[in-house]
């Protein structure tokens, strides 16, 4: 089985990269500039390649032919929660978190969706449940919202267009997870909302082509 991996070099995204490299996949973990704990991994089936989506550039290194596995989740959170707020947010850092939240995934499987056509496999997209307009009750962090949201309908794209392919895409909502995205608050951690994420991935053709999924198998209305 070969997976990609996107934000691979710590939080969720090297939670992936462990958790499949334990199932005996072969993981090519993507990484923006640090490799972090990556490079301290020893495994002949874990293969590093540095990948900035935000950026039009191709990846620095050798991506599989066949891919049973895509999970785009690069991310970030943009300003803190106050500079995301309706006076304070700017065009600028809306931009920012959009181009990798949302832009982001959307380049990464225009350069790999032929490799996982040739697999019939699986794209997962990481979103969070605060891109559902249902759940926002509490407002502002608009970046992160409106980006977040974008990929929802990305990804409900992606899931039309190449569902014809064999190919199945879902959008997961990893929970709120003790990350240093979230500077280490959380009500789950790394380990729960992986195991979680992998086992509806696993399940993946069970729910509906770009259905919006929690870590917890519930499906998060939008």
């Amino acid at each position: 089985m070969n997976v990609v991996i996107t934000g691979a070099n710590r939080g969720l995204g090297l939670g992936f990269v462990k958790h499949y490299l334990q199932q005996s996949a072969s993981v090519w973990a993507c990484y923006r500039s640090d490799a972090g704990e990556l490079a301290s991994i020893a495994s002949e089936r874990l293969h590093t390649v540095r990948w900035d989506v935000g950026s039009d550039e191709h990846p620095q290194g050798e991506l599989p032919e066949s891919i049973d596995l895509l999970i785009n989740n690069a991310g970030i959170y943009g300003p803190g929660k106050d500079g995301q707020s309706l006076n304070k947010v700017t065009g600028k850092a809306m931009l920012e978190v959009f181009n990798i939240d949302c832009v982001g995934p959307l380049r990464v499987v225009q350069l790999l969706a032929d490799r996982v056509i040739v697999a019939q496999g699986v794209i997962a997209n990481l979103s969070s449940k605060m891109g559902s307009t249902s759940d926002n009750s509490s407002g502002g962090t608009y970046a992160y919202r409106a980006a977040k949201a974008g990929l929802v309908i990305v990804s409900k794209s992606m899931a039309v267009d190449l569902a014809p392919h064999g190919v199945h895409v879902i959008t997961l909502h990893p929970g709120w997870v003790a990350t240093d995205m979230t500077h280490n608050s959380g009500l789950i951690d790394v380990a729960t909302s992986v195991a979680g994420m992998t086992d509806v991935i696993s399940d993946a053709r069970d729910f509906a082509a770009g259905e919006f999924v929690a870590f917890d198998a519930q499906i998060v209305p939008y």
